[in-house]
């Protein structure tokens, strides 16, 4: 290896026994981490020095020093200045490296050096914490099924480990969640919708209810995005917050939303009601499913024309949608309206079919508005299907551990599912975005951290399932 240091030959005669390579059996480990090393692009994984510096003192090669970090990690030898001595007198090691014996602080340099790590102080690569990542939130897989899976594939890592890693995670993560949100708020148009979700309370071990709130694009929108916000409750206030209201500043658009009562306030601050055309149909839906009720087919029939409007101008563009549906939705909207009043009359105070007439007519306004604007969509489907799967991953890990816990939950879901809206494989972004995020370690000490301890977890992973080379 020119301009390296260069380690004797194997097969120099020694005494007793006549050369070094009869002193390691060929079933010993130490072949295992020297073909393993031999096999890495060193200077793709980024460790420094991996081409020969043209002058001054050669260097040691990153192949040897990787190899005695290795040695040392599969042998718990955490001190530098005890992996120099071993390098002096032990015979795997001597094999290993050529007899070639770097003093303590070139070792502890090149530890500190090899590359930062994900979390600081942790060996997961970027992989696998997007692996349980996803697993977590978009496969629903609570941690104490994901401890278990490992455990079958011989690893034996903590679900409380797990769980750090995904709290550190999220907070790393958490500046994008902010640019995404400021990105989303650049739009016009928004959803937002809320579904509960249990929180364990501090100190007595039990739970509460608290709240995902959702808020994404449309889908007549470019920008496919979707950012969910944790919070302790459903107040109103909580919207607010997430649009920046009150104050110049703040949104000041459309929100397509249903008649919860937390939004209203937004409404008396500048921005614009736009109702949810499915929440009104499922009132008669309900009439004429569970009561056979007339009106409520008849109401249902309405519904049904204004959405095959909506069929036909989907993929339109919004100056073409909204001349179609004040030529075509805006008659039966007002045939509609004028039959609504006209049943209202007959009908008695607090039934059903009251009651359904009655959310329809008191948010007619609300309700209508997506005729007069071709950005604006008929219903808030879109956002309750961004939240569907929250409810499914809901049955499967029960409840967030904490506010904190649920934020962090949340900044994950939003990156998780908005890539999944951009047809992005989630898995894929999360890694990717895991690499770039990478932070030096800030110890150097021979712990197991950055890129040396990602391929130490590496090698261990092959050597328990049998597949090292």
């Amino acid at each position: 290896m020119a301009r390296y240091v260069e380690g004797v030959d194997r097969q120099q005669v020694t005494l007793l026994p006549e050369c070094l390579e009869d002193y390691i059996a060929e079933d010993n480990t130490v072949r295992v981490v020297e073909a393993f090393v031999e096999e890495l692009d060193l200077a793709a994984l980024g460790f420094a020095r991996a081409a020969p510096p043209n002058t001054g003192r050669p260097a040691y090669h990153p192949a040897v020093l990787l190899k005695i970090f290795i040695y040392g990690y599969l042998n718990r030898i955490a001190s530098s200045r005890r992996l120099e001595r071993e390098c002096q007198r032990n015979v795997e090691l001597m094999w290993l490296t050529g007899r070639l014996a770097p003093d303590f602080k070139t070792i502890a340099d090149f530890r500190r050096d090899s590359g930062p790590a994900i979390i600081d102080k942790g060996i997961p690569t970027a992989g696998l914490l997007a692996q349980v990542l996803v697993a977590k939130y978009a496969d629903h897989l609570p941690l104490y099924r994901q401890e278990n899976i490992f455990a079958r594939a011989g690893l034996a890592i903590a679900r409380s480990t797990l769980a750090q890693w995904v709290g550190q995670c999220g907070v790393q993560l958490q500046p994008l969640v902010y640019a995404l949100r400021a990105e989303l708020l650049k739009h016009s148009v928004l959803h937002a919708d809320e579904t509960p979700v249990a929180m364990l309370k501090p100190g007595n071990g039990k739970t509460h209810r608290a709240y995902l709130w959702s808020y994404c694009t449309t889908t007549y929108s470019q920008t496919k995005a979707v950012v969910f916000d944790f919070a302790d409750s459903r107040g109103g206030q909580h919207a607010r917050d997430f649009l920046g209201l009150p104050g110049e500043g703040g949104w000041h658009g459309s929100l397509v939303c249903d008649d919860f009562s937390g939004y209203k306030a937004c409404f008396e601050m500048g921005v614009t009601e736009a109702g949810c055309l499915a929440h009104a149909r499922r009132k008669f839906h309900e009439l004429w499913v569970n009561h056979q009720s007339t009106i409520g087919e008849r109401a249902l029939r309405f519904f049904i024309q204004l959405y095959d409007i909506e069929r036909e101008v989907r993929e339109l563009d919004a100056a073409q949608r909204r001349r179609i549906r004040q030529e075509r939705s805006r008659p039966v909207a007002d045939a509609f309206h004028l039959w609504l009043t006209e049943q209202r009359k007959k009908v008695p105070e607090g039934s059903a079919t009251a009651k359904a007439i009655d959310y329809s007519m008191g948010r007619w306004q609300a309700l209508t508005r997506y005729i007069d604007d071709g950005e604006l969509p008929a219903d808030n489907n879109w956002v309750e299907n961004q939240i569907r799967p929250i409810a499914i991953g809901r049955s499967n890990w029960l409840f967030a551990g904490s506010l904190r816990a649920g934020k962090r939950a949340a900044a994950v879901m939003s990156l998780v599912h908005s890539a999944r809206l951009n047809g992005h494989d989630p898995y894929a972004y999360l890694k990717d975005i895991l690499e770039r995020l990478k932070v030096p370690s800030s110890r150097c000490d021979f712990s197991h951290t950055g890129m040396c301890g990602s391929i130490c977890l590496s090698l261990t992973i092959q050597l328990s399932i049998g597949a090292a080379p």
